[in-house]
C-alpha cells in the first residue's frame, strides 16, 4: 500500500508502478546511478525512491535466450497507429517490443478508448492469450513507429521448454501484472486524481532521468497523449484532467502545448505528490 509519500505502492516487499505502465520484472542488479556522488540530496532521494520505474528488458542477462528468441520469431516493422490485433482475434502469438510504444486498450459503447497498458521497449504483450490459446481480450495499436518480434504459440512453447530461466520470468511477469491490477484498484480508491496524474507523468519520463541533474531539468513526454487518453489511464475524466494540467502549468511545474507535455522540473513535480497527499 502507499505510504502517502513519494514512493509508489509496494506489494510483498517489491515496488510496482500503479498507473499507466506495468514494469518489467525486477531482475537482480543495481540502479544505473548507484555509487554516484550526490549533488543534491533531494534529487538522489527521488532517484532512490523511484528507480524501480526504470524499464527493464525481459531478456536482460539472458544472451542465449535472446538470440534463440530472435532467430525463431518474425520481425515486424510498423508505422505509427498500426493495429496489431483487435479484441476477439485469435490469440495465437505473443509480441516483444524491440522499439516504439504500443497501447493496449478497449472500445466502449460510447466510442471511448480506455488504455489499460502501454508496452515499451523490452516488454512482452499478448502472453496470457498465447499461453491459454484464447481470443484477445483487448486491442493493440502502435503509438509510435515500432519494431516488434512476433512468435507463434507452438514456437513459443518450445522456446520456453528449452529456456528455463525465460519460463520463470514469464511466470514472474504475469504474477507481477496481476499484483499491479490489485494495486491499481487500491490506488483508485485511496489517491486523488492529481496524485495519480503526477505519478503517471513521472513514470512516462523516468527513462529520461538517468542522474540527479536530470531530475531538475526540463523533459518532454516521449509520446503524445490526449487528455482523454490520460483520463483513461488515471481513472478520471477529461475535464478533471484538463483542470489538473492547468493547475500544474500555473504552478510552473509543466508546460502544455496541444498534445505535447513538458515537465519543467521532475523533482519539484514529484514533491507535489507529497504536498497533495498531506
Amino acid at each position: 500500500m502507499s505510504d502517502g509519500k513519494l514512493n509508489c505502492y509496494q506489494t510483498e516487499g517489491k515496488p510496482f508502478i500503479v498507473v499507466g505502465f506495468v514494469p518489467g520484472v525486477m531482475w537482480s542488479g543495481s540502479p544505473s546511478w548507484a555509487g554516484e556522488e550526490p549533488q543534491k540530496e533531494q534529487s538522489v532521494n527521488a532517484m532512490q525512491t523511484q528507480w524501480h520505474l526504470r524499464n527493464k528488458d525481459f531478456f536482460q542477462g539472458m544472451g542465449e535466450a535472446r538470440e534463440h528468441f530472435f532467430r525463431a520469431a518474425s520481425r515486424v516493422a510498423l508505422d505509427k497507429n498500426s493495429i496489431i490485433f483487435f479484441e476477439g482475434d485469435p490469440g495465437g502469438a505473443c509480441y516483444y517490443v524491440a522499439s516504439g510504444i504500443v497501447r493496449i486498450f478497449t472500445l466502449t459503447g460510447s466510442g471511448k478508448e480506455p488504455i489499460f497498458f502501454l508496452r515499451r521497449r523490452g516488454e512482452f504483450f499478448g502472453l496470457s492469450e498465447v499461453l491459454d490459446d484464447v481470443p484477445r481480450k483487448a486491442n493493440a495499436q502502435t503509438m509510435t513507429p515500432a519494431v516488434l518480434y512476433r512468435m507463434e504459440s507452438a514456437v513459443f512453447r518450445v522456446f520456453l521448454a528449452e529456456n528455463t530461466e525465460a519460463s520463470y520470468r514469464v511466470i514472474s511477469l504475469l504474477g507481477g501484472r496481476i499484483r499491479y491490477l490489485g494495486d491499481r484498484i487500491s490506488l483508485l480508491m485511496t489517491c486523488g486524481v492529481m496524485e495519480r496524474l503526477i505519478k503517471l507523468l513521472v513514470s512516462i519520463v523516468y527513462d529520461s532521468l538517468p542522474d540527479a541533474q536530470a531530475w531538475e531539468r526540463p523533459v518532454t513526454l516521449p509520446v503524445r497523449l490526449s487528455q482523454e487518453q490520460i483520463a483513461s489511464m488515471t481513472g478520471s475524466t477529461q475535464p478533471t484532467v484538463s483542470e489538473c494540467l492547468r493547475l500544474l502549468q500555473n504552478e510552473g511545474l509543466i508546460a502544455v502545448s496541444r498534445k505535447k507535455i513538458e515537465i519543467l522540473n521532475p523533482l519539484a513535480l514529484l514533491a507535489r505528490v507529497e504536498h497533495t497527499a498531506s
